[in-house]
């Protein structure tokens, strides 16, 4: 008989082997359920089966129940995590009161939905970070130092309740009467830092600090740290290779501040508000940084803000495609040493380098003056003055004499100003040498679009400058700039303002297609004989009743119309 195709059973002979596949299916299901029970995988008490060993901070004792502090349950339980050479923390649902703790290398704090840390009101509960030197203040909620791979994830909170320590807070460190007050997270020395989607909220002092760390990756995060003065959101200081993505950031002080020398630093998908500025470098050494795809919303003080001291280098820098709505500024480079807002030509001496920045797609919109009604200060903040430079703001590219900012490029860049400027304005020429510093007290500036002086490589390409109301100053002014391309010009002027344009002490400036989009009286004034070499080819300036205008010894070759 010839052997049978097991491929080739009828249906017949199929359901009759039906009954034993089952029972065999059956026991082989039996036994590998007594297999499973006499030999389990590798868990957590809790039952997580990732292979991470789980420490709930109920097992060391924490009571989730907003009052009874916690502060020595989590602490015993990152300790436990560290001893067995790493693991999990866990914090579940409810409210864990808590002082000062310390996180320790290969530990993740993880945070449930509904599970929050709340930082105490009571100050004695706080300590400095251990390892992390003073200055700026250091007590803090949760620090990390000389650690790895310290983690802070999940959906939860931590919280700072930083709204009880007002009125009468202070920076910590200073010598008058007031109520010490903690950050929120010091991380110092650390490598592989991560944070993802986490929310942070409501610190006392800064919210998130990382200095001198490396490897740093910030992902999905919240911040609403907008209760009291001096709440900064990311405040980094002379770290490296640090990724920040998909965060919201609202706050009150700086959004993003970069202090020190920072290296390989990339900010992109992140929205951000804050009523000083978001992108404030703070002196060192910062170099090779990209940030890209953000919108910047009820931000004043300027978004964009750098003041480059003695010794400082600013360098390789690209912000694109930004978006900013109801801004002061909006970008501010100031290449020079002096006091804090000093006016005294004596006291402002040479600056440091800066060059190499590029700001390619920004659409913004700029309100004449910081409207502080979007920041509910609560009763007992000091900071709510609206400095005279936060008045009318402009594009603000200036450098000491003697010095140069060093190829800047604005490119496919749209700016629609609120306007107001006036006559008085407009006749400004006496501008302080680090004009807007930090805190923007040396007033108002005399252009409503850019304003550019000592700077050399400058390259405006597909630039549009607009105003929502009549402004008397230039658009444009010109200081001392040397070697600058200015290609697609759009701008818009006033039929009752001086010119357009206004160049003083400049040279080697080609205007290529420019275009005048409202009715002005002259496009571009020269003043001053030491303007040389200024050229305007094509493009439409017919809308001007005058192509050029010479004051104060101007040379009437200086500026050439070539059609």
């Amino acid at each position: 008989m010839p052997e049978q195709n097991p491929q080739s059973l009828s249906r017949r002979k199929w359901l009759g082997l039906t009954p034993t596949i089952a029972a065999a299916s059956l026991g082989s299901g039996l036994l590998a359920q007594k297999a499973f029970a006499e030999n389990p995988p590798v868990t957590s008490a809790n039952g997580n089966s990732s292979g991470e060993k789980i420490y709930d901070i109920r097992d060391f004792g924490a009571k989730g129940d907003g009052t009874t502090l916690a502060t020595d349950a989590v602490q015993s339980a990152i300790d436990a995590a560290n001893r067995d050479n790493g693991g999990v923390v866990f914090v579940p649902a409810g409210n864990f009161l808590i002082g000062t703790i310390e996180l320790k290398s290969n530990v993740t704090l993880r945070l449930a939905s509904s599970g929050r840390l709340l930082g105490s009101d009571d100050i004695s509960h706080y300590h400095a970070g251990n390892n992390i030197p003073a200055g700026n203040g250091n007590i803090v909620l949760i620090s990390a130092a000389n650690a790895e791979n310290v983690s802070i994830e999940g959906t939860g909170t931590i919280h700072g309740q930083g709204e009880k320590f007002l009125p009468g807070a202070k920076d910590d460190g200073e010598k008058d009467s007031g109520r010490p007050r903690a950050h929120l997270m010091v991380f110092y020395k650390c490598t592989n830092l991560r944070l993802r989607n986490a929310f942070f909220r409501n610190s006392s002092y800064h919210c998130c600090r990382i200095l001198h760390c490396s490897f740093v990756f910030i992902d999905g995060v919240r911040i609403h740290n907008r209760v009291i003065f001096n709440n900064d959101g990311f405040h980094l200081n002379s770290s490296e290779h640090v990724k920040i993505s998909n965060c919201n950031v609202v706050c009150e002080d700086d959004a993003c501040a970069l202090f020190g020398s920072n290296y390989d630093v990339t900010v992109t998908n992140c929205t951000f508000s804050t009523r000083w500025s978001v992108f404030r470098f703070g002196g060192g050494q910062c170099e090779n940084l990209t940030v890209s795809n953000c919108v910047i919303y009820d931000t004043f003080g300027c978004p964009i803000k750098m003041q480059v001291r003695s010794g400082d280098r600013m360098e390789n820098m690209i912000f694109s495609n930004l978006v900013m709505t109801n801004v002061t500024g909006p970008i501010y480079i100031g290449l020079g040493s002096a006091p804090r807002n000093a006016l005294n030509p004596n006291q402002i001496t040479a600056g440091g380098i800066v060059r190499n920045i590029q700001f390619r797609g920004i659409r913004a919109t700029v309100a004449a003056k910081p409207d502080l009604t979007e920041f509910p200060y609560l009763p007992g903040t000091p900071i709510s003055d609206i400095y005279p430079g936060e008045h009318h703001t402009c594009i603000s590219l200036t450098s000491v004499a003697g010095q140069f900012i060093e190829n800047i490029l604005l490119s496919d860049v749209q700016v629609i100003y609120a306007g107001g400027g006036t006559a008085e304005m407009a006749a400004l020429r006496d501008v302080p040498q680090v004009s807007g510093g930090e805190y923007f007290a040396c007033g108002v500036l005399p252009a409503y679009g850019l304003f550019a002086r000592n700077v050399r490589g400058l390259t405006l390409d597909d630039v549009r400058f607009e105003i929502a109301s009549p402004d008397l100053r230039p658009a444009i002014v010109f200081d001392h700039v040397q070697d600058a391309a200015v290609n697609g010009l759009n701008v818009q002027g006033d039929k009752n303002a001086e010119s357009v344009l206004r160049f003083i002490g400049s040279e080697d400036i080609y205007f290529d297609t420019p275009r005048l989009i409202s009715p002005a009286n002259v496009f571009a004034q020269a003043e001053g004989a030491e303007n040389s070499n200024i050229t305007i080819a094509g493009g439409d300036i017919s809308k001007a009743e005058k192509s050029f205008a010479f004051k104060n010894g101007a040379k009437k070759n200086s500026l050439k119309l070539k059609t």
